[in-house]
């Protein structure tokens, strides 16, 4: 089967989807990072406000470090750890391999992972029963564009059980369709500034 991109173009095969991803990769992270400092800390307290109902104090909950303009949830996890939430972040343990967590709270020592990214320096392993997953690009469907590595799909199918997967951005990583891959998994939803949208391929997989 065949994909076609938004301008009618046959996408062949998967080689030629994976150009086309890395392309769109590129701008959008551009214009992700173009975004002035004032409408990031608006986009940035609107997806708080839209977080806020979907998290709940019982819950383990995985997040990132934000780099390259992304959306920072450490003040929204503080405020959940403060009343009573417990909270992770990703380290990369092998390259291509999944992503353990380990512990998160303010303060804890931290030290620079894969790509120096700061992550919890020790720490025994735990798993999220909610995961907020950055994303570079999105579709309707559901299906993240990430950064290329595979990470989080690798993790999402090695984790027992199914956590609350949040895939969070700005609007303009929405795109027609990522031409997702059966290695690709779709977010549980996806959350923007703009709206909290429940995946439609998640409902169905």
């Amino acid at each position: 089967m065949t994909d076609r991109d938004i301008h009618g173009k046959q996408m062949e095969n998967w080689d030629e989807i994976r150009r086309w991803r890395k392309a769109q990769r590129a701008r959008l992270i551009g214009e992700r990072m173009a975004v002035t400092r004032l409408q990031r800390s608006r986009h940035n307290d609107a997806i708080t406000r839209a977080l806020e109902p979907l998290l709940s104090t019982g819950m383990m909950i995985g997040f990132y470090w934000p780099i390259r303009g992304e959306y920072d949830a450490r003040n929204l996890i503080a405020g959940f750890i403060a009343r009573g939430a417990r909270a992770a972040m990703p380290v990369v343990i092998e390259k291509g391999a999944p992503l353990i967590f380990r512990n998160w709270h303010p303060g804890v020592p931290m030290a620079n992972g894969f790509w120096n990214i700061p992550i919890p320096a020790e720490g025994e392993p735990v798993v999220p029963t909610a995961l907020l997953v950055p994303l570079v690009g999105f579709d309707e469907m559901g299906y993240r564009l990430g950064y290329g590595g595979g990470y989080y799909d690798r993790t999402l199918a090695s984790l027992p059980g199914k956590p609350l997967a949040i895939g969070v951005g700005y609007e303009l990583a929405h795109l027609e369709t990522i031409y997702p891959q059966p290695h690709d998994i779709p977010m549980s939803m996806i959350v923007t500034e703009s709206r909290v949208m429940r995946s439609a391929a998640a409902s169905i997989s």
